[in-house]
Protein backbone atom coordinates (compact mmCIF):
# COMPACT_ATOMS: atom_id res chain seq x y z
CA UNK A 1 0.00 0.00 0.00
CA UNK A 2 1.15 3.12 -1.07
CA UNK A 3 0.58 4.53 2.41
CA UNK A 4 3.07 1.85 4.17
CA UNK A 5 5.22 3.00 1.44
CA UNK A 6 5.37 6.45 2.89
CA UNK A 7 5.72 5.47 6.04
CA UNK A 8 8.69 3.12 5.73
CA UNK A 9 10.08 6.20 3.62
CA UNK A 10 9.54 8.68 6.54
CA UNK A 11 11.35 6.33 8.80
CA UNK A 12 13.95 5.50 6.39
CA UNK A 13 14.79 9.45 5.64
CA UNK A 14 14.14 10.77 9.63
CA UNK A 15 17.70 11.24 10.46
CA UNK A 16 18.12 13.05 7.37
CA UNK A 17 15.58 15.43 8.08
CA UNK A 18 16.73 15.76 11.46
CA UNK A 19 20.36 16.91 10.02
CA UNK A 20 18.65 18.87 7.45
CA UNK A 21 16.63 20.88 10.54
CA UNK A 22 19.38 21.14 12.72
CA UNK A 23 21.38 23.21 9.87
CA UNK A 24 18.80 25.45 9.21
CA UNK A 25 18.53 25.86 13.11
CA UNK A 26 22.00 26.52 13.23
CA UNK A 27 21.81 29.05 10.28
CA UNK A 28 18.68 31.02 10.53
CA UNK A 29 17.95 34.25 8.87
CA UNK A 30 15.30 37.12 9.29
CA UNK A 31 12.53 37.70 6.98
CA UNK A 32 13.10 38.30 3.01
CA UNK A 33 17.02 37.88 3.93
CA UNK A 34 16.88 34.06 3.39
CA UNK A 35 19.72 34.13 0.85
CA UNK A 36 21.44 30.71 2.09
CA UNK A 37 18.44 28.98 3.48
CA UNK A 38 16.85 29.40 -0.21
CA UNK A 39 20.36 28.46 -2.03
CA UNK A 40 20.37 25.42 0.38
CA UNK A 41 16.77 24.72 -0.70
CA UNK A 42 17.16 24.78 -4.44
CA UNK A 43 20.21 22.57 -3.42
CA UNK A 44 18.11 19.84 -1.92
CA UNK A 45 15.53 19.46 -4.04
CA UNK A 46 17.76 19.30 -7.29
CA UNK A 47 19.48 16.47 -5.11
CA UNK A 48 16.49 14.79 -4.99
CA UNK A 49 16.15 14.74 -8.35
CA UNK A 50 13.74 17.87 -9.10
CA UNK A 51 14.49 19.87 -12.02
CA UNK A 52 10.80 22.09 -12.33
CA UNK A 53 11.78 24.59 -10.12
CA UNK A 54 10.81 28.39 -9.85
CA UNK A 55 11.74 31.46 -7.93
CA UNK A 56 8.94 33.03 -6.50
CA UNK A 57 9.28 36.42 -4.21
CA UNK A 58 12.86 37.54 -4.18
CA UNK A 59 13.59 34.18 -2.15
CA UNK A 60 10.65 31.84 -2.46
CA UNK A 61 10.56 28.47 -4.66
CA UNK A 62 8.10 26.94 -5.97
CA UNK A 63 8.55 23.15 -7.87
CA UNK A 64 6.76 20.44 -9.01
CA UNK A 65 6.63 16.85 -8.59
CA UNK A 66 4.23 15.21 -11.33
CA UNK A 67 2.78 11.81 -10.69
CA UNK A 68 1.12 9.77 -13.38
CA UNK A 69 -1.83 12.21 -15.18
CA UNK A 70 0.08 15.99 -13.97
CA UNK A 71 -3.03 17.65 -14.82
CA UNK A 72 -5.41 16.10 -13.21
CA UNK A 73 -5.10 17.76 -10.01
CA UNK A 74 -2.96 19.81 -8.52
CA UNK A 75 -2.31 20.00 -4.74
CA UNK A 76 0.33 22.30 -2.84
CA UNK A 77 2.65 22.03 0.36
CA UNK A 78 3.91 25.06 1.56
CA UNK A 79 6.87 25.72 4.15
CA UNK A 80 7.75 29.26 5.87
CA UNK A 81 11.84 29.96 5.95
CA UNK A 82 12.26 32.94 8.30
CA UNK A 83 13.72 33.19 11.64
CA UNK A 84 12.98 35.56 14.13
CA UNK A 85 15.41 38.69 15.73
CA UNK A 86 15.80 36.08 18.84
CA UNK A 87 19.14 35.72 21.13
CA UNK A 88 18.69 31.80 21.70
CA UNK A 89 19.35 30.46 24.96
CA UNK A 90 19.59 26.69 24.00
CA UNK A 91 22.75 24.88 24.71
CA UNK A 92 22.64 22.86 22.35
CA UNK A 93 25.05 21.13 19.48
CA UNK A 94 22.96 23.02 16.71
CA UNK A 95 22.66 26.35 18.34
CA UNK A 96 22.42 29.65 15.99
CA UNK A 97 25.25 30.68 15.01
CA UNK A 98 23.97 33.80 13.51
CA UNK A 99 23.68 35.84 17.05
CA UNK A 100 20.66 37.87 17.95
CA UNK A 101 18.82 35.96 15.11
CA UNK A 102 16.96 32.22 16.11
CA UNK A 103 14.53 29.74 14.60
CA UNK A 104 12.05 30.34 17.65
CA UNK A 105 8.78 29.60 15.13
CA UNK A 106 10.06 26.21 14.01
CA UNK A 107 10.02 27.30 10.52
CA UNK A 108 13.34 25.11 10.23
CA UNK A 109 11.05 22.34 10.92
CA UNK A 110 8.86 23.45 8.51
CA UNK A 111 11.22 23.38 5.95
CA UNK A 112 13.19 20.42 6.56
CA UNK A 113 9.86 18.52 6.95
CA UNK A 114 8.86 19.44 3.57
CA UNK A 115 12.06 18.80 1.95
CA UNK A 116 11.06 15.26 3.73
CA UNK A 117 7.93 15.03 1.95
CA UNK A 118 9.75 15.92 -1.23
CA UNK A 119 12.59 13.12 -1.15
CA UNK A 120 9.38 10.93 -0.31
CA UNK A 121 6.80 12.15 -2.80
CA UNK A 122 9.93 12.06 -6.12
CA UNK A 123 10.25 8.73 -5.30
CA UNK A 124 6.76 7.36 -5.06
CA UNK A 125 5.72 9.47 -7.87
CA UNK A 126 4.77 6.88 -9.93
CA UNK A 127 2.12 5.48 -7.12
CA UNK A 128 0.11 8.52 -7.69
CA UNK A 129 -2.31 11.09 -10.47
CA UNK A 130 -1.80 14.93 -10.40
CA UNK A 131 0.84 17.20 -9.33
CA UNK A 132 2.72 18.34 -5.88
CA UNK A 133 3.29 21.79 -5.73
CA UNK A 134 6.22 22.76 -3.47
CA UNK A 135 6.27 26.09 -1.87
CA UNK A 136 8.72 27.41 0.22
CA UNK A 137 8.34 30.89 1.27
CA UNK A 138 9.79 33.66 2.64
CA UNK A 139 9.14 36.59 5.11
CA UNK A 140 6.05 34.68 7.16
CA UNK A 141 7.03 36.83 10.42
CA UNK A 142 6.31 40.42 9.18
CA UNK A 143 3.76 42.56 7.46
CA UNK A 144 3.09 42.35 4.42
CA UNK A 145 3.81 38.56 4.61
CA UNK A 146 5.60 36.67 2.10
CA UNK A 147 2.56 34.33 1.05
CA UNK A 148 0.75 37.75 -0.49
CA UNK A 149 4.09 38.32 -2.31
CA UNK A 150 4.08 35.07 -3.63
CA UNK A 151 0.57 34.95 -4.84
CA UNK A 152 1.51 38.22 -6.53
CA UNK A 153 4.29 36.45 -8.28
CA UNK A 154 1.26 33.86 -9.14
CA UNK A 155 2.31 31.17 -7.20
CA UNK A 156 -0.99 29.28 -7.54
CA UNK A 157 -1.00 29.77 -11.44
CA UNK A 158 0.93 27.56 -13.87
CA UNK A 159 -0.59 24.97 -13.38
CA UNK A 160 -3.28 26.26 -11.26
CA UNK A 161 -3.38 24.96 -7.48
CA UNK A 162 -6.58 23.05 -6.04
CA UNK A 163 -5.57 22.98 -2.82
CA UNK A 164 -2.82 23.59 -0.13
CA UNK A 165 -2.06 22.46 2.92
CA UNK A 166 0.49 24.16 5.71
CA UNK A 167 2.12 22.65 8.75
CA UNK A 168 3.31 24.32 11.66
CA UNK A 169 4.73 23.04 14.72
CA UNK A 170 3.07 23.20 17.80
CA UNK A 171 4.36 22.93 21.15
CA UNK A 172 1.38 22.35 23.33
CA UNK A 173 0.85 18.74 21.59
CA UNK A 174 2.79 16.18 22.73
CA UNK A 175 5.34 14.98 19.96
CA UNK A 176 3.69 11.68 18.09
CA UNK A 177 0.38 13.47 17.51
CA UNK A 178 -1.50 16.13 15.08
CA UNK A 179 -4.14 18.88 15.44
CA UNK A 180 -6.56 20.33 13.05
CA UNK A 181 -9.55 22.75 13.50
CA UNK A 182 -12.36 23.24 10.52
CA UNK A 183 -13.15 26.51 9.70
CA UNK A 184 -12.23 29.63 11.38
CA UNK A 185 -8.89 29.28 12.79
CA UNK A 186 -6.13 32.20 13.81
CA UNK A 187 -6.86 35.58 13.70
CA UNK A 188 -6.49 38.65 11.90
CA UNK A 189 -3.26 41.01 12.93
CA UNK A 190 -3.08 44.65 12.82
CA UNK A 191 -0.73 46.72 14.19
CA UNK A 192 -0.99 49.74 15.90
CA UNK A 193 1.42 52.86 16.17
CA UNK A 194 0.53 55.74 18.08
CA UNK A 195 2.48 58.94 19.21
CA UNK A 196 0.71 61.24 22.14
CA UNK A 197 2.13 64.52 21.65
CA UNK A 198 2.09 67.03 24.24
CA UNK A 199 4.27 70.11 25.90
CA UNK A 200 7.29 68.19 28.22
CA UNK A 201 8.59 70.38 31.81
CA UNK A 202 9.56 69.79 35.26
CA UNK A 203 7.19 67.36 37.12
CA UNK A 204 7.04 69.94 40.07
CA UNK A 205 5.58 72.41 37.86
CA UNK A 206 2.25 70.95 36.37
CA UNK A 207 0.67 73.74 35.52
CA UNK A 208 3.21 74.78 32.62
CA UNK A 209 3.17 71.19 30.76
CA UNK A 210 0.98 68.97 28.86
CA UNK A 211 1.23 65.77 30.20
CA UNK A 212 1.62 62.95 27.42
CA UNK A 213 2.32 60.01 30.27
CA UNK A 214 -1.14 61.40 31.46
CA UNK A 215 -2.83 61.15 28.86
CA UNK A 216 -1.67 57.74 27.62
CA UNK A 217 -2.64 56.49 30.78
CA UNK A 218 -5.91 57.08 30.08
CA UNK A 219 -5.90 56.53 26.80
CA UNK A 220 -4.67 52.97 27.00
CA UNK A 221 -7.80 51.72 30.04
CA UNK A 222 -10.06 53.47 27.66
CA UNK A 223 -9.25 51.55 24.75
CA UNK A 224 -10.06 48.72 25.81
CA UNK A 225 -13.65 49.17 25.51
CA UNK A 226 -13.43 48.21 22.22
CA UNK A 227 -13.17 44.79 23.32
CA UNK A 228 -15.07 44.70 26.41
CA UNK A 229 -18.31 47.35 25.43
CA UNK A 230 -17.96 47.63 21.39
CA UNK A 231 -17.02 44.53 20.39
CA UNK A 232 -19.88 41.67 19.76
CA UNK A 233 -19.27 39.00 22.38
CA UNK A 234 -20.05 36.12 19.66
CA UNK A 235 -16.65 37.97 17.88
CA UNK A 236 -13.44 36.84 19.45
CA UNK A 237 -11.43 39.92 20.00
CA UNK A 238 -8.14 40.74 21.41
CA UNK A 239 -6.70 44.52 21.92
CA UNK A 240 -2.98 44.36 23.32
CA UNK A 241 -0.56 47.01 24.00
CA UNK A 242 2.91 45.74 24.49
CA UNK A 243 5.57 48.80 24.23
CA UNK A 244 4.97 52.12 25.77
CA UNK A 245 8.00 54.66 25.78
CA UNK A 246 8.18 58.01 27.46
CA UNK A 247 11.39 58.98 27.58
CA UNK A 248 11.20 61.15 30.49
CA UNK A 249 12.41 60.83 34.27
CA UNK A 250 11.24 60.86 37.86
CA UNK A 251 10.65 64.67 37.74
CA UNK A 252 11.09 65.34 33.70
CA UNK A 253 7.50 65.09 31.28
CA UNK A 254 8.85 64.07 28.31
CA UNK A 255 7.43 65.73 25.00
CA UNK A 256 5.60 62.26 23.91
CA UNK A 257 4.45 58.96 24.01
CA UNK A 258 5.17 56.22 21.81
CA UNK A 259 3.05 53.28 22.13
CA UNK A 260 2.52 49.63 19.85
CA UNK A 261 0.18 47.51 20.08
CA UNK A 262 -2.28 44.77 17.84
CA UNK A 263 -5.30 44.33 17.65
CA UNK A 264 -6.88 40.87 16.81
CA UNK A 265 -10.27 39.40 15.63
CA UNK A 266 -12.17 36.47 13.68
CA UNK A 267 -14.70 38.88 11.19
CA UNK A 268 -13.52 41.40 8.42
CA UNK A 269 -16.60 43.95 9.08
CA UNK A 270 -15.78 44.39 12.60
CA UNK A 271 -12.00 44.79 12.03
CA UNK A 272 -13.05 47.37 9.87
CA UNK A 273 -15.32 48.88 12.60
CA UNK A 274 -13.41 48.40 15.56
CA UNK A 275 -10.41 50.40 13.25
CA UNK A 276 -12.63 53.69 13.43
CA UNK A 277 -13.97 53.06 16.68
CA UNK A 278 -10.59 52.84 18.29
CA UNK A 279 -9.41 56.16 15.92
CA UNK A 280 -12.65 58.21 17.52
CA UNK A 281 -11.76 57.32 21.00
CA UNK A 282 -8.22 57.86 20.69
CA UNK A 283 -8.77 61.27 19.10
CA UNK A 284 -11.31 62.77 21.60
CA UNK A 285 -9.05 61.34 25.00
CA UNK A 286 -6.11 63.05 23.33
CA UNK A 287 -7.17 66.41 21.65
CA UNK A 288 -10.04 66.40 25.41
CA UNK A 289 -6.87 66.17 27.39
CA UNK A 290 -5.04 69.16 25.02
CA UNK A 291 -2.71 66.88 23.27
CA UNK A 292 -2.11 65.53 19.77
CA UNK A 293 -2.46 62.35 18.35
CA UNK A 294 -0.72 60.25 15.48
CA UNK A 295 -2.27 57.06 14.88
CA UNK A 296 -0.69 54.73 12.14
CA UNK A 297 -3.46 51.22 12.14
CA UNK A 298 -0.95 49.04 9.61
CA UNK A 299 -3.41 45.99 8.38
CA UNK A 300 -1.21 42.91 8.46
CA UNK A 301 -2.60 39.38 8.00
CA UNK A 302 -6.10 38.20 7.50
CA UNK A 303 -7.99 35.82 8.98
CA UNK A 304 -7.16 32.01 8.33
CA UNK A 305 -10.23 29.83 7.75
CA UNK A 306 -9.85 25.87 6.92
CA UNK A 307 -12.05 24.67 4.32
CA UNK A 308 -14.02 22.47 5.96
CA UNK A 309 -14.60 19.52 2.98
CA UNK A 310 -10.53 19.67 2.51
CA UNK A 311 -9.95 19.65 6.52
CA UNK A 312 -12.55 16.72 6.98
CA UNK A 313 -10.52 14.76 4.14
CA UNK A 314 -7.54 15.59 5.91
CA UNK A 315 -8.20 14.42 9.57
CA UNK A 316 -9.50 11.23 7.54
CA UNK A 317 -6.38 11.07 5.81
CA UNK A 318 -4.11 11.65 9.12
CA UNK A 319 -6.67 8.60 11.41
CA UNK A 320 -5.65 6.30 8.61
CA UNK A 321 -1.63 7.39 8.83
CA UNK A 322 -1.56 8.00 12.41
CA UNK A 323 -4.43 6.47 14.73
CA UNK A 324 -7.67 8.65 15.29
CA UNK A 325 -6.25 8.84 19.26
CA UNK A 326 -3.43 10.85 17.62
CA UNK A 327 -5.51 13.28 15.53
CA UNK A 328 -6.77 16.16 18.01
CA UNK A 329 -9.43 18.97 17.93
CA UNK A 330 -7.75 21.93 18.17
CA UNK A 331 -9.61 25.18 19.42
CA UNK A 332 -9.39 28.79 18.24
CA UNK A 333 -6.25 30.61 18.33
CA UNK A 334 -5.96 34.15 18.19
CA UNK A 335 -1.88 34.18 16.83
CA UNK A 336 -1.74 35.32 13.16
CA UNK A 337 -0.53 33.03 10.10
CA UNK A 338 0.06 34.35 6.41
CA UNK A 339 -1.59 31.39 5.52
CA UNK A 340 -4.28 32.74 6.00
CA UNK A 341 -3.73 34.71 2.69
CA UNK A 342 -3.51 31.31 0.77
CA UNK A 343 -6.85 30.23 2.08
CA UNK A 344 -8.73 33.04 1.01
CA UNK A 345 -7.39 32.40 -2.12
CA UNK A 346 -8.22 28.33 -2.67
CA UNK A 347 -9.41 25.57 -0.58
CA UNK A 348 -6.83 25.58 2.26
CA UNK A 349 -5.86 23.59 5.57
CA UNK A 350 -3.57 24.41 8.17
CA UNK A 351 -2.59 22.19 10.82
CA UNK A 352 -0.46 21.75 13.51
CA UNK A 353 2.79 19.09 14.33
CA UNK A 354 3.06 18.23 18.18
CA UNK A 355 6.62 18.94 19.44
CA UNK A 356 6.22 18.50 23.00
CA UNK A 357 8.23 16.46 25.32
CA UNK A 358 8.32 17.36 28.63
CA UNK A 359 10.14 14.00 30.15
CA UNK A 360 12.96 16.26 27.77
CA UNK A 361 12.09 19.33 29.16
CA UNK A 362 10.85 20.61 25.72
CA UNK A 363 8.24 22.75 26.87
CA UNK A 364 8.86 26.28 25.75
CA UNK A 365 6.24 28.13 23.68
CA UNK A 366 6.94 29.49 20.24
CA UNK A 367 8.78 32.95 19.76
CA UNK A 368 10.93 32.41 23.35
CA UNK A 369 14.62 31.93 23.43
CA UNK A 370 14.38 28.41 24.66
CA UNK A 371 11.95 27.09 22.38
CA UNK A 372 13.19 23.39 20.34
CA UNK A 373 10.85 20.75 19.23
CA UNK A 374 11.24 17.33 20.34
CA UNK A 375 12.79 15.99 16.57
CA UNK A 376 11.33 12.75 16.41
CA UNK A 377 8.31 14.22 15.07
CA UNK A 378 10.14 14.99 12.02
CA UNK A 379 9.68 11.74 11.12
CA UNK A 380 5.80 12.35 10.87
CA UNK A 381 6.54 15.92 9.73
CA UNK A 382 7.58 14.60 6.51
CA UNK A 383 5.29 11.50 6.51
CA UNK A 384 2.20 12.75 7.03
CA UNK A 385 2.65 15.68 4.73
CA UNK A 386 3.30 13.65 2.14
CA UNK A 387 0.24 10.99 2.76
CA UNK A 388 -2.29 13.82 2.86
CA UNK A 389 -1.01 15.47 -0.75
CA UNK A 390 -1.33 12.00 -2.07
CA UNK A 391 -4.64 11.50 -0.24
CA UNK A 392 -5.72 14.35 -1.74
CA UNK A 393 -4.69 14.19 -5.10
CA UNK A 394 -6.56 10.73 -4.78
CA UNK A 395 -10.17 12.15 -3.77
CA UNK A 396 -12.58 13.50 -6.16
Amino acid sequence: MLKDRIKSLAQAYKQEVIDLRRHLHSHPELSFQEFQTAAFVAEKLKAIGITEIESKATTGWSALIKGKNPEKKVVALRADMDALPIIEANEVPYKSQNPGVMHACGHDAHTASLLGAAKILYEVRDQFEGTIKLIFQPGEEIIPGGASLMIKDKVLENPRTNSILGQHVMPMIPAGKVGFRSGLYMASADELYLTIKGKGGHGAMPETFIDPVLISAHLLVALQQIVSRVANPKIPSVLSFGRVEALGATNIIPNEVKIQGTFRTLDEAWRAKAHEKMRQIAEGIVEGMGGQLDFEIRKGYPFLKNNPELTARSVAAAQTYLGSENVLDLDIWMAAEDFAYFSQEIDGCFYRLGTRNEARGITSGVHTPTFDIEEEALEIGAGLMAWLAVSELAST
